[in-house]
């Protein structure tokens, strides 16, 4: 491949290595492909907006199709589990094989506890508490009333948050969306715990080389950004990476910065890619990244007063072929079984009469998947009309 990317090229690099350009297999979502897919992306996301669907719970969807969603759940807080969680890209599911690769990090945080006086007395005591009883949530350490706001933590629930942080704790399992934390030692498997701490330099290049195979062809500001990487060091490793012929640094048509190319990273003819994305995908959670890819500004509008709102209040955008071609306001009404499309628009140069049943069809398909009898179109956006009589 030469050194000269065009845009087009870049976009479906970049759309392969996430695992969208092929056409979603027909057979039923096994363990191993789900497994598979997860250790391609490196990571996936949590969070706890439940509009539509938790955002962790979508990815595999979009790119697997319909899978039971107690998969992803006996897969991350199981018996046997793959995942473990941790501060990998915000709060995020990562594969058991990487723990090592964060020790750097929760060493850094460790440090951080040191010369704490009382606080860290505090925190001790925290960690002494949950190698006593067992696994405990942040419930368990209120002092008096829960003050109102998400924020508004007790002293408990700050004192979890360190220790998970440094690795001395871990995420046992979930009640509800509520984190119980255990002994990390308790957790993670004793296969994991044995291994090597790599020096931080070699978790560096290797977290890197996830984050390149994953996105294909990316800046060092995106490669950095998947896994929330130092600068300075990510500028070093990457300048090693390239010299020992790891990645390749390449130009993109239209792109102000160099980027870098995985090995074996592919540019297919065409992308099949017919999903609905989280707005929490790795596709496009760098919005610099995805306004350069896809020339598409998108924006999260939750905190944004409703009045002032462009497309809506939880949005998803529909990736077809190697272009977003729409964006949809999404929500599950639970009670009445429907899912609610509250706004439908179409994006600048997407052709209508493609678009809207193409999108019908995975709208239906998420239904599906989500246990909801029917889309419900309301009549907010240029692509609603169109979008209702495709269903």
């Amino acid at each position: 491949m030469s050194r000269d990317l065009s845009a087009r090229q870049a976009r479906r690099i970049a759309i392969a290595a996430q695992g969208l350009a092929a056409p979603r297999p027909q057979a039923p979502v096994t363990r191993r492909a789900f497994r598979k897919l997860a250790a391609e992306l490196g990571v996936i996301q949590i969070d706890s907006v439940n509009v539509v669907a938790r955002t962790h719970y979508l990815p595999t969807f979009s790119r697997l199709g319909s899978y039971p969603r107690d998969l992803l759940e006996d897969e991350a807080w199981g018996k046997t589990p793959f995942f473990f969680e941790y501060w990998g890209h915000e709060a995020s599911l990562l594969p058991l094989a990487m723990q090592p690769l964060f020790r750097w990090r929760m060493a850094q945080f460790e440090a951080r506890t040191h010369g704490m006086g009382a606080r860290r007395d505090y925190i001790d005591a925290v960690l002494k508490r949950i190698e006593r009883e067992g696994p405990l949530s942040g419930g368990d350490f209120a002092e008096g009333p829960r003050k109102a706001g998400w924020w508004e933590w007790s002293d408990g629930k700050r004192a979890l948050e360190w220790l998970f942080a440094a690795g001395l704790i871990t995420v046992r399992t979930r009640r509800g969306f509520e984190r119980l934390y255990d002994l990390t030692e308790r957790v993670i498997p004793r296969a994991i715990m044995a291994q090597p701490t790599p020096s931080e330099p070699e978790a560096h290049r290797a977290l890197l080389t996830i984050a390149a195979r994953a996105m294909g062809v990316a800046t060092e500001t995106d490669l950095r950004d998947y896994f929330r990487m130092p600068v300075a060091e990510t500028r070093a490793r990457l300048a090693e990476l390239v010299e020992h012929g790891s990645l390749m640094k390449v130009r993109v048509q239209g792109w102000s910065k160099d980027a870098y190319l995985a090995p074996g990273a592919k540019a297919p003819h065409r992308s099949a890619a017919s999903a609905l994305l989280s707005p929490f995908d790795n596709l496009i959670w760098h919005r610099d990244r995805t306004e350069r890819v896809f020339n598409a500004r998108i924006r999260l509008e939750i905190y944004t007063p409703a009045e002032k709102r462009e497309h809506g209040y939880y949005v998803l955008p529909f990736l077809l072929g190697d272009a977003i071609a729409a964006r949809v306001d999404l929500k599950s009404d639970r009670v009445a079984k429907r899912l609610l499309v509250q706004a439908a628009h179409l994006e600048p140069g997407a052709d209508q009469a493609e678009v809207a049943p193409a999108l019908a069809a995975e709208l239906r398909a998420m239904a599906g998947w989500l246990g909801l009898d029917e889309v419900a179109v309301q009549p907010r956006g240029d692509l609603a009309a169109a979008l209702a009589r495709a269903l």
